[in-house]
Formats: C-alpha cells, structure tokens, sequence
C-alpha cells in the first residue's frame, strides 16, 4: 500500500493512476470529499481525508502503508509537516518515503520556502526512514497560469526574459516518483534533479509557445504582484516572496540546466512544450487537436 499525498494534485493526481496500473494498493490523501475524490475512488485508490499538519491525521493515514509520496503545497507549515510524517513513517517502519522538494533547495536559498524545502530534506534524513528526494525544476503548468492572459492576447510572465529555465511536465515528475516508489532499493538514499527535455530562456519559450498557438505573442514581464493579482492570489504573502525570490534565482542562474534523471528513471522520453499546450489546448482558447487522431 503507497500514501499519495496531495492527490489532486499536478504530481499526486497522475501518480495515483500509475501506481495503480502498475497493480499497487494506493491510498489518496486530500482534503475533501468531492468530485475529485469521487474520481480517485472510481479509478480504484482508498481515499482518505486529512491534514499533513494534523498529527493525528497522519498517523491515520500512514496507518498500513508500507511506502508514502510526501508533497506539501506552497505555503506555511512545510517544516512541521515534515517533522510530523518522519515521526510517523519511523514508528510505523517505512520502507521508502519519496520526498517533493525544489531544484535550487539549499540552507542559503533567499526564499524562505525553499528553504523550508532543505530543512525538511534534512528532517527526512534524520529520521533514518530511507528516502528519495525529488528536485524538480519550474513545472510546464506554468504556462496554465497564465492561459488567461494568453486567451486575452498576452504572453505575460514574472520571470526576466533572459533567463533559463527547462520546464518539466507534472506528469513527469509524477511517472519518475512512481517508479521509484515501485524499486525502494535502488533509489533510496537518492537525490534527483529533475527538468523538462529542453532549456530555453523565458523569450525563447514564449516564441515556441506561440508557435504551436499559432499566435503573436511577444514576450511580456509583468510584476509578481500582477500575476498573482490575475490568478486571484493576491494576499498570498507566502507566494509573493517565494516567486520574487525565484525571479532572483532564475536570473543567477539556478533553474538552469538539463538533468536525464527523470527519463533514465522512467525509460520514456519526457514531455515536450508542444505535447503539453496540446495536451491542455482547451485552456488555451484552442478546439481540440486534430491531428492528434
């Protein structure tokens, strides 16, 4: 039995569907019972509801389970949570935890977030419970973010220009994490960075954006502010100082870059820009993909 953590999520919701095609028992951690978690039933998953800063919560969740994907979403809490799951994973003797974190985590990071990412690194390391961190780069739903300004006519981004980044599809990281939850042995103890297929600075991925749009889209930077303010997330203080702090990262340099981690884990080839604004063309404004079929 494997623990999924934020199981509608980006990563959590297409890790479920692997484990279980791959024949695991999978538990599905989420908030609330919904139409989602509906769907997560009917897929086949035991679904349970909780709290990762709930210590209570989490041990009900871990009770039986032998292997845990732990993600926290953006936000305050990160550390405890941490602390919370390792205890619980220690008592009930875990045999692999695979731990979501960021590609630039480090104890200097400017970003109190990502900070938080390598605090819980160490967390997971002391509680002697074998574990694999994962460090993925920006995610390619980025771009899902701005599909607003993009359906209104606008490539409009954060992030400077110039900088470079190889975004990495949800779906990736989630077959990556899933395999690895399938071979404790041979990946425990392990850290892996994980990006998309292709480096491009941010004016470079607008183009190919608006390639495969079919659009003239010139690139944009807004402020973070901005973007949070078109994604209704404002007030998101957490948010606003942990992407400010990324504008800064990407600028050095520190999302640079292109691992073969994920498809030498995965032994499939990883999702292009192209397959992904197909894969969400109704987000975009775009009928469906013709030639697709």
């Amino acid at each position: 039995m494997i623990l999924v953590t934020t199981a509608n999520g980006a990563t959590g919701r297409p890790m479920v569907d692997y484990l279980l095609e791959d024949g695991f028992g999978v538990r599905a951690l989420v908030r609330k019972d919904d139409a989602r978690a509906q769907e997560l039933r009917e897929a086949g998953a035991e679904v349970v509801f909780g709290d990762l800063l709930d210590l209570r919560e989490v041990r009900a969740a871990l009770d039986g389970v032998q292997r845990a994907y732990f993600n926290y979403p953006l936000g305050e809490g990160l550390v405890e949570a941490a602390v919370m799951f390792a205890q619980v994973a220690k008592e009930q003797k875990l045999e692999l935890i695979v731990n979501m974190s960021q590609f630039q985590s480090r104890p200097v990071a400017r970003s109190k977030t990502t900070q938080n990412h390598w605090l819980a690194e160490q967390v997971f390391e002391w509680s002697g419970v074998p574990t694999t961190h994962l460090r993925p780069t920006a995610f390619a739903q980025w771009l899902l973010y701005i599909s607003g300004f993009i359906r209104r006519g606008r490539y409009a981004m954060p992030f400077n220009g110039d900088s470079r980044v190889a975004p990495i599809a949800g779906r990736d990281v989630a077959l990556t994490a899933a395999k690895i939850l399938a071979s404790p042995d041979e990946h425990a103890g392990q850290t892996y960075r994980l990006t998309g297929p292709v480096e491009y600075s941010h004016r470079e991925l607008a183009a190919e954006v608006c390639r495969v749009l079919g659009k003239d889209l010139p690139f944009e930077q807004i402020t973070v502010s901005t973007f949070l303010e078109s994604t209704g997330l404002l007030n998101d203080t957490a948010k606003l100082k942990h992407f400010e702090a990324m504008i800064t990262d990407q600028q050095e340099g520190l999302l640079a870059g292109v691992s073969d981690a994920a498809p030498n884990i995965t032994g499939q080839p990883l999702v292009t820009v192209e397959e992904f604004i197909n894969e969400n063309r109704s987000a975009f404004g775009l009928g469906p993909d013709k030639s697709a079929g």
